[in-house]
């Protein structure tokens, strides 16, 4: 497996495959408390102590995919919990981009 931490997301403007339920799980070896649905998206929750908390967490994942070019939908929900899911839109599935923003959002926590 190659160490996603280090990768920089690549523009995505379509014309490539989605991954495959194999290619899914080979990644998710490198992010494996993410919830794969329906092979297209990838999706975590975090817990945090308080609003505070979270809000900084998404303050830095939001700089994170500005540097990446790879934005996550992100929920701030129940005034400590933020859910984050990844996909690439222009292919409407799963790329490498998905899981190089996993390992480095996990990084962050």
């Amino acid at each position: 497996m190659e160490d996603l931490k280090h990768k920089k997301c690549t523009p995505c403007e379509g014309g490539i495959k989605p991954f495959n339920r194999e290619k899914i799980n080979y990644y998710l070896n490198a992010a494996p408390d993410w919830e794969v649905i329906e092979d297209k998206i990838i999706k975590k929750e975090f817990s945090f102590k308080n609003f505070a908390e979270a809000v900084e967490f998404v303050n830095k994942v939001a700089n994170l995919a500005e540097e990446e070019g790879h934005h996550p939908d992100i929920s701030l929900h129940n005034w400590n919990k933020v859910t984050l899911i990844l996909t690439t839109h222009a292919i409407n599935g799963l790329s490498s981009n998905d899981f190089i923003m996993a390992v480095k959002i996990d990084l962050i926590q």
